[in-house]
């Protein structure tokens, strides 16, 4: 794995790279932040149409977005596990659906740093810098899958066949490929499939109010022929110690920092431009009022704080994968700060998201503006990984060196009946 770059923190919080040659912040900033900038402004409307951004993801593919993480030398930025939150929380605030559209597609390309050198290896970092993306289909609806994968893949003759239905394929309708779970003769594995192949079939059927457009539908495969070199071993769900539940985890907390930033921006202008005010108000405009200046203030805190808990644990997950992930006790630790940071950052943002209709009266809940979408965005990507659940082991941890949990599976404990997604 190429080594991550030393890196001092300046005041304002941002990182600095110190001789390493990867990209610099303001590198990034000068490719990314323009398209961050035409992104943003159509973000309701897309939302209002239900308009899947397929054309603002093709301007990331084209700036190589997706090789932010990949060295150099096979065509990516080489850049940090910081930098790379750091422009996910600036995604986020200008279309909260990207990022998390994008999670497990980073999450990919991190397990390919990780894996022995070899032509496999180098085969997806160069796919990842020449635009390829990978979506995933891990989670199945009803029972699920906390005894194992419903979704099979078995032998038929010389070839691999994969058939079953998941839930929450988030992102693969953007992407090339799909990572899918499965079981393989009572062992869990990971699948990747071309996402245009024979016998995949993808909707757009994820019926959340929030996060709308991250294309967390259903995905069915039926007899789809799988490569050898695409089978990629056990994981995937089993359980034990790994450096890719904080990772996702992460992700999921970049989306909510953004989406505080976001909120305190809309906020913010909203109050600038606004003339109206009320009889009994302070002051003559909302912008002079103190009771409104305090909001802001208080929104602006949260957004910070949320950052800051963000990069807080990015800078633990760089010296994890630095040292190749394979030391437990430094994987425990990553897991724990992104556990404490996900009910640190979910505190944060969701009172804020509600905070922000107290600058202005009824007009601030026009359809128009659709401020309500950040509550709703922030409300729908904290219920991933349940914060009661992640409260409770983190006490049991604490308190009794229990076991953190790193199997996620979602599903019925028994197989009674099909339950609920």
């Amino acid at each position: 794995m190429t080594s991550i770059a030393a890196k001092s923190t300046n005041d304002a919080g941002t990182s600095r790279d110190e001789g390493t040659g990867s990209t610099s912040d303001a590198e990034l900033d000068a490719i990314f932040g323009p398209i961050f900038e035409r992104i943003a402004p159509g973000a309701v409307e897309r939302e209002i149409d239900r308009r899947l951004p397929f054309t603002e993801l093709g301007w990331l593919r084209e700036a190589k977005f997706g090789a932010l993480r990949v060295p150099v030398e096979y065509g990516g930025y080489g850049v940090s596990v910081r930098q790379l939150f750091r422009l996910l929380i600036e995604l986020a605030a200008a279309e909260s659906n990207l990022p998390q559209a994008l999670r497990v597609h980073f999450s990919f390309v991190e397990d390919q740093l990780l894996a022995e050198p070899g032509p496999q290896r180098e085969q997806w970092l160069r796919a990842a810098a020449a635009g390829t993306l990978v979506g995933n289909a891990i989670t199945e609806p009803g029972v699920g899958a906390v005894d194992r994968y419903r979704t099979r893949l078995t032998r038929d003759g010389e070839r691999w066949l994969l058939n079953g239905e998941k839930f929450y394929s988030t992102g693969s309708l953007y992407a090339d490929y799909i990572l899918a779970a499965a079981d393989r003769d009572g062992e869990r594995v990971g699948v990747l499939v071309g996402a245009q192949a024979e016998g995949v079939r993808q909707q757009d059927d994820w019926d959340g109010f929030g996060q709308r457009l991250t294309a967390s539908g259903t995905t069915v495969f039926t007899d789809v022929e799988v490569s050898e070199e695409h089978i990629l071993g056990p994981g995937y769900g089993a359980p034990g110690p790994t450096y890719a539940t904080a990772y996702l985890q992460l992700v999921q907390l970049s989306v909510l920092a953004g989406i505080a930033r976001r909120a305190e921006r809309d906020a913010r202008e909203w109050v600038s431009a606004r003339t109206r005010g009320y009889t009994h108000s302070a002051a003559d405009l909302p912008r002079q009022d103190p009771l409104v200046q305090q909001v802001i203030g208080r929104l602006s805190a949260a957004a910070f704080a949320a950052q800051a808990s963000v990069l807080a644990v990015a800078d633990i997950l760089d010296e994890v994968l630095a040292a190749g992930a394979t030391d437990p006790d430094q994987v425990v630790a990553v897991e724990l700060a992104a556990a404490q940071a996900q009910l640190a950052v979910i505190d944060l943002v969701l009172p804020a998201t509600t905070l922000l209709f107290e600058v202005g009266g009824a007009s601030a809940v026009s359809e128009k503006l659709r401020l309500d979408r950040h509550w709703r965005n922030a409300r729908t990507i904290s219920v991933h990984n349940p914060a009661i659940q992640k409260a409770r082991a983190i006490g049991d941890h604490l308190l009794n060196d229990a076991a953190l949990p790193f199997a996620w599976s979602a599903g019925e404990r028994t197989h009674a009946g099909e339950g609920q997604r």
